[in-house]
Parts: structure tokens; sequence; C-alpha cells
């Protein structure tokens, strides 16, 4: 959906720096290329500040520092959704953004 259009991929400082430190060159280069090719937008390290700031609120409920980040820069860039895998980081609510499984995602959009 993201390389039809349909979906609006949004990237930050966190996630290319954590792809920077992937040990799998391939995954690493793979992932860095779907990056290039499909980035609709870019949460950059000059808002690290700010970033950082709301991801202490995060934190305050029980989510790593490096996830928060990402969930900060996706509220920060207006996603509607933040899509992840993670059980622990799936338990952050919040009015801003809604956390989801790719599952629910599909499914709560195909119902739209």
């Amino acid at each position: 959906m993201i390389k039809e259009g349909k979906l609006e991929l949004i990237t930050s400082y966190m996630l290319i720096y954590e792809c920077e430190h992937n040990p799998f060159p391939m995954r690493r280069d793979a992932i860095f290329n779907f990056i290039d090719k499909n980035a609709f937008g870019y949460v950059g390290g000059e808002r690290k500040t700010v970033i950082e700031e709301k991801a202490a609120e995060i934190m305050k409920t029980g989510v790593k520092f490096k996830d928060a980040c990402h969930v900060a820069s996706a509220i920060y860039a207006g996603c509607e959704y933040f899509i992840s895998t993670d059980k622990r980081l799936l338990k952050y609510q919040s009015k801003e953004i809604k956390m989801v499984t790719p599952i629910d995602f599909i499914i709560e959009t195909e119902e739209s």
C-alpha cells in the first residue's frame, strides 16, 4: 500500500540510527532502499529536542527510550496510526495516535 501511494510512510532520525546499527548488511540495505524509495516524510535530528521531550512523557508509561522516540516522531508528524508487533509498545495508548498491530490496521482500514 505504501508502494502504491495509498499510505504515506514517515521515517525518523531514530529509525535511521537503529537501521545503521543493524548487524545484517542485507537487511540494513533492504530497509534503507525501501525508505529511500518510499518515504513520504522525515522527522530529522533537528527536531530531536522536541521529539525527546515528548518521548520523556511517553516513557512515563513504561515505554523504552527508542520506542518512545519512534512514537513521538509519528505524533509530531501527524500520523494517524503507529503500526507495531511489539506487545509492550502496543500497551501505550494515546488520543494523539492509534497504536495497532499490522492485522488490526488492515481490519480497521478495510472497514472504512
